[in-house]
């Protein structure tokens, strides 16, 4: 009889921000599944990015805390289960690829100092690393954001074969003082490279610097991660960034056959067997004038895998294997192309509209547009550059009004940051956003501009509240209010748009 377990299961906003936790069972086929796509991700790419067998994943996973239930069933998140059972050991032996970390590290529960224990081990055996990894790109940029901050402490820890004060954990400190040793002479050569990063180079190519031998970076880069691949793409210098595979909380769903493209052009082949799909048409509204629903598309009925068409969008309906039927994903995704049969799938957003206040309907791509647009004007005309942003939807004054966050690094000028809130406020094309900014039932945009580390924080609640940093995603809006007073409290600058004086 398989063990059951049961996992969080994602709330809207990926901040647990109401209600009850869902759960959802997590079964050996569950575990199963996982293994699979890995075995399957790990063949692809090795047609075009063959590695060593027997080589070193720098690997930022990390296992969330479990509890658990009256009746004595263990709660926790999908990846913390999934890093406790033998079949994350199995991938390790299947793909001939050993991630750097002993699993003290990655069941630590504690994000900071299972991070600073990632980058030592990593370097620790940097010439044996064949690729860089992690759940999310986010994750990654992170990583190497604070590598920026500790990497004189990391240098001294190599170099005396010991461990920082800052890792208090004593299952941990034991796991890693048990696999490094005093290495001066390393220790001097990642010294030499930060230096030269650090004082020409703003940290450009820090991973093929430090990792001579990684083939490329690999996780989910799409969707809403997609605003990190700026920086990451910074930190890769020209190493590959390879898009991981497409799955959700509830299942995995897709397989990404082609490897090499950018991630920006990556598409998933749909793998039949991990639960059963359903498609729901979906056709935009035609008429802009009427403001009186609030439907984002027109649908028809749910179709299966084998009748989709090309070019049609789709909302995904899954059926799984742990219980839910017919659910909603409320992923958006376009048929691409087929592969041996089964479709493939670009992600296009999550349908939810996240910003409306009255008539107005924006979705989580059009916040993703005006910012990218201003967000670029920024870089254009400053030395500083966009980190991590969120939204909200004020309707608490009169007018409601829109209320974007940003989290900037460098320096810029308040006339510079003015003209990119008018840009993002000038940018929403949505007929009922436009018509209510000229009637003035809509309010100014605000462009709110937070302390460094204000995101990190969000981060660090997340993972505190809801499980595993695996799981946690920016929420791209939010009404939280937790999420809220850390943000408002961490605001230096405050700025209204112009765009419709």
């Amino acid at each position: 009889m398989e063990r059951l377990l049961l996992y969080l299961l994602k709330s809207p906003s990926l901040f647990c921000p109401s209600g009850r936790q869902k759960y959802v069972p997590f079964t050996r086929h569950s575990s199963q599944t996982t293994l699979q796509i890995f075995r399957l991700s790990a063949a692809y790419r090795s047609r075009f990015y063959p590695i060593k067998e027997g080589g070193r994943i720098l690997e930022f996973i990390y296992a969330g805390k479990e509890f658990k239930t009256l009746g004595g069933l263990t709660v926790g998140t999908a990846t913390t289960h999934y890093y406790a059972s033998k079949e994350f050991k199995a991938k390790q032996e299947t793909t001939k690829s050993f991630t750097c970390s002993p699993q003290e590290v990655i069941s630590g529960g504690d994000f900071g100092q299972s991070t600073y224990c990632h980058l030592i081990l990593g370097l620790h055996f940097s010439t044996q690393v064949e690729f860089v990894a992690s759940a999310f790109s986010y994750t990654i940029v992170q990583a190497f954001s604070f590598f920026q901050e500790v990497w004189r402490e990391i240098c001294a820890d190599i170099k005396e074969g010991n461990l920082s004060s800052r890792i208090t954990l004593p299952n941990m400190r034991k796991a890693v003082l048990a696999l490094i040793r005093p290495n001066p002479s390393l220790a001097s050569h990642i010294e030499e490279i930060c230096l030269e990063l650090e004082s020409s180079l703003g940290w450009l190519g820090l991973i093929p610097k430090l990792w001579p031998n990684a083939k490329y970076i690999s996780s989910i880069m799409t969707g809403s991660m997609l605003p990190y691949l700026k920086k990451l793409r910074h930190y890769a210098g020209g190493l590959p960034l390879v898009s991981a595979d497409y799955g959700s909380t509830e299942s995995w769903i897709g397989v990404n056959v082609d490897p090499h493209l950018p991630p920006e052009d990556v598409s998933f082949a749909v793998i039949p067997t991990f639960s059963y799909f359903e498609f729901i048409p979906l056709y935009r509204q035609q008429n802009h004038q009427d403001v009186s629903t609030d439907v984002d598309f027109v649908e028809e009925k749910p179709v299966p895998l084998s009748q989709v068409k090309l070019g049609q969008e789709y909302e995904l309906v899954l059926t799984t294997f742990t219980g839910l039927y017919r659910y909603r994903l409320g992923d958006v995704v376009e048929v691409t192309g087929f592969y041996k049969g089964t479709p493939k799938l670009s992600f296009i957003y999550r349908r939810k509209l996240i910003l409306t206040i009255n008539i107005d309907k924006n979705t989580e791509k059009d916040l993703q547009r005006v910012v990218d647009k201003a967000s670029q004007l920024l870089s254009r005309t400053t030395q500083a550059e966009v980190v991590d942003f969120t939204s909200h939807a004020d309707v608490t004054a009169r007018p409601g009004h829109y209320i974007i966050y940003w989290e900037i690094r460098g320096e810029a000028e308040d006339k510079a940051l003015e003209e990119c809130c008018r840009e993002m406020d000038a940018g929403f094309v949505d007929h009922g956003y436009v018509v209510s900014r000229r009637m003035k039932s809509i309010g100014p945009l605000e462009l709110r501009v937070v302390e460094g580390g204000t995101f990190g924080k969000v981060a660090e609640m997340c993972v505190g509240k809801c499980g595993g940093l695996n799981q946690f995603k920016t929420p791209r809006c939010t009404t939280n209010s937790v999420m809220l007073n850390i943000l408002d409290d961490s605001t230096v600058k405050r700025f209204r748009s112009s765009a419709y004086d």
